[in-house]
């Protein structure tokens, strides 16, 4: 799978700069993607596991990184 090829929840593709969310535990989790992780030499790098992973930052500052097709793309 190349990162052009991850998708959200409804099938739109998901790029870095994105802004996605996804409900969590009663909320949201929401932020812009920094990077998307592909392999597990990146996935080691970035302390995440069994990529594909999107990796960004939460609203409250805290690091996230969520399967793609968890997410849901905001076209803001």
């Amino acid at each position: 799978m190349q990162k052009k090829n991850v998708k959200d929840k409804i099938g739109k593709p998901i790029h870095e700069q994105d802004y996605v969310f996804t409900r969590y535990r009663g909320g949201t989790h929401e932020g812009r993607v920094e990077k998307i992780v592909m392999s597990r030499e990146e996935a080691e790098d970035e302390g995440v596991s069994n990529p594909p992973k999107v990796v960004y930052t939460d609203q409250h500052g805290h690091p996230v990184a969520h399967n793609p097709q968890t997410l849901i793309k905001d076209d803001e």
